[in-house]
């Protein structure tokens, strides 16, 4: 995978990147839901500049932006042009399957990576990753070889900007962290 699929529109990224398998030392499965967020975004983490703590969201494209939401779970993002990434909301869950129920404590796999926090639960991505590039270990991603059918929506979760349509999901997907 190379840096420059993340060097456009987060908008783009954000759809191109379903059916995508993403693995954090081996673990994890096929990206099924996201949300773009660009520096022209009241919700997003870099509309007013850049500080300590959205740095990476400011720096190179095809790097981990992690960040903590409401101070309890860790969120993951991939950071594309400048001041822009895409947040990955949901996975499928393909590989070490067991070791991620036994992180999250369920055995349900249609919730098991329903939701950004508990994509990083089940994936063990901390904040020690931020600003890690996501084509090296411990990240593994290889894009999808052919096109996956995309719903699209509004984002969730957020009180700014909510009415732009920038959440994607793999359409008909079961394993998503809310219905689009």
């Amino acid at each position: 995978m190379h840096a420059d699929f993340f060097l456009r529109d987060a908008v783009a990224v954000a759809a191109d990147l379903l059916g995508a398998h993403l693995l954090v030392d081996g673990v994890g499965g096929v990206i099924v839901e996201t949300e773009a967020y660009r520096q022209d975004d009241e919700a997003s983490h870099s509309y007013r500049g850049q500080t300590l703590a959205n740095a990476p969201m400011f720096g190179e494209a095809a790097r981990a932006y992690v960040y903590r939401s409401y101070g309890l779970h860790w969120c993951v993002n991939f950071v594309c042009e400048r001041g822009s990434a895409v947040l990955v909301r949901a996975l499928e869950p393909t590989h070490a399957v067991d070791a991620m129920m036994a992180r999250r404590g369920t055995d349900n796999p249609y919730k098991l990576c329903a939701g950004p926090g508990n994509v990083c639960k089940a994936l063990s991505v901390t904040g020690e990753m931020n600003g890690l590039p996501i084509h090296e270990p411990p990240f593994s991603l290889a894009l999808p070889i052919v096109p996956t059918p995309v719903a699209r929506g509004v984002r969730i979760g957020i009180t700014k900007a909510v009415e732009r349509p920038w959440r994607f999901a793999v359409q008909g997907s079961r394993y998503l962290s809310k219905p689009i």
